[in-house]
């Protein structure tokens, strides 16, 4: 069923350089049999603004002179299975839709970015979303919407997300239909249901779960809850169950992350907890606060230096606005500093009242899949702009398919051209 499993990157855990490699310009990842297309690995290039000016002004202290760039095309669809979550974090976007529970009785334009439930999605007021979301089923209409897009899109990755994705009851079926239409899967929780779905999730195809870690006590964890749920008894059981998922993932040979945001130098404890206490096996990705700047990024690289951190590789997803450097710690680990780039799609953005450089705050991050209650398949590429998603059998044929392709392939282009000069 679906099309043949591709040769897939994984951008988590992709294929360090040999460091005893001579140094080569513009070498083709189809030369290199280590790394799958169409991964390219430049060497020895100079800071990354220089390759992407769009990075000056913006975090460029992220990159180190010196140092392999590798440049990859995204080709990843994020689709979010459940609306349920068994947290209530005072920052959640939601994937961009309101929060069902609470706006079951609203229409659109009447939905709220809080309610009765105590969870947040923080655009839902002002993103013009247009429906609310379902659970997507594990069925033959959901293998159609991978395999319809996959083939439009080129796409060969799939990001389960929520709400909290372990929660959805046939999750394990959601996987294997998607591992069945050849695409490599990897899903985003808080871990709080991990332990009882992952074996069987692994079993259908699970590659990764990222784990999104908003504090490593009761303390932390609870003061980012809405304030009728700041239990640190709760919250202790909430960490002691994500502990216990990325336990499942090591048991069950399923790569496991970590992304802990880092808003400024005060979090750093949190930081070391986590890479104190934590499993070696887990990858770490430190990502900064949008909203902080500065200080943020400040934060995170005091943190690597204080822990002997060398850094080894820069990546960039051409075509998306994702950017991030690879770290070695003294003991072997890898860690990562993801940042956003502002890339914008070139038609779709221009006139946007957040196109510009304080208000648009992930860039174009890239395709989003949703499943409404009236039981249609829509596609989003906004979380502050959910009015421009559109449902699966218009995208398909819309200009916009055709605008992220040539932006994706554009900006590779232009990337290499760059680097390789």
């Amino acid at each position: 069923m679906g099309r043949s499993p591709p040769r897939l990157v994984d951008r988590d855990h992709a294929p360090m350089p040999d460091e005893q490699r001579p140094p080569v310009v513009g070498m083709s990842a189809s030369a290199n049999p280590d790394i799958p297309p169409p991964l390219r690995i430049f060497h020895g290039t100079s800071l990354p603004a220089a390759v992407d000016p769009q990075l000056n002004g913006r975090g460029t202290a992220m990159f180190r002179v010196g140092i392999p760039t590798l440049i990859d095309k995204d080709t990843t669809l994020r689709v979010k299975i459940h609306d349920a979550c068994g947290l209530t974090c005072t920052f959640c976007h939601d994937e961009g839709t309101p929060v069902a529970v609470d706006n079951r009785e609203r229409q659109p334009g009447q939905f709220r970015a809080a309610g009765p439930s105590g969870r947040m999605s923080i655009y839902a007021e002002t993103n013009g979303a247009t429906f609310l979301p379902a659970s997507v089923p594990a069925d033959d209409e959901f293998a159609h919407a991978l395999t319809a897009l996959g083939e439009a899109l080129e796409l060969t990755q799939v990001h389960l997300t929520g709400g909290e994705p372990t929660l959805h009851p046939a999750v394990a079926g959601l996987t294997k239909i998607a591992a069945r239409a050849g695409y490599q899967v990897a899903m985003t929780s808080n871990g709080e249901r991990g332990e009882r779905v992952i074996p069987d999730c692994a079993d259908a195809g699970l590659h990764r779960v990222n784990f999104s870690i908003f504090g490593t006590t009761a303390a932390e964890l609870a003061e980012v809850q809405h304030a009728r749920y700041r239990n640190p008894v709760l919250a202790q059981w909430k960490i002691d169950a994500l502990k216990r998922s990325i336990k499942a993932c090591e048991t069950h040979g399923v790569k496991a992350s970590a992304n802990i945001v880092v808003p400024d130098h005060t979090h750093a404890p949190r930081v070391h907890r986590l890479l104190d206490e934590y499993s070696p096996q887990l990858t770490v990705r430190l990502l900064n606060s949008l909203g902080r700047g500065a200080d943020s990024i400040q934060a995170i690289e005091r943190i690597l230096a204080d822990r002997g951190a060398v850094a080894e590789a820069h990546y960039i997803t051409a075509g998306v606005s994702g950017a991030r450097t690879a770290y070695r710690l003294p003991d072997q680990r890898r860690v990562y500093f993801k940042q956003i780039r502002p890339v914008r799609l070139p038609t779709t953005c221009v006139g946007c009242r957040f196109n510009n450089g304080t208000d648009c705050e992930e860039g174009f991050y890239g395709v989003r899949l949703y499943y409404d209650q009236t039981g249609t398949f829509q596609v989003g590429v906004c979380i502050q702009r959910m009015d421009l998603c559109l449902p699966l059998s218009k995208f398909l044929t819309s200009p916009l398919r055709t605008e992220i392709l040539t932006l994706r392939n554009a900006e590779y282009n232009r990337l290499a051209a760059r680097l390789a000069g």
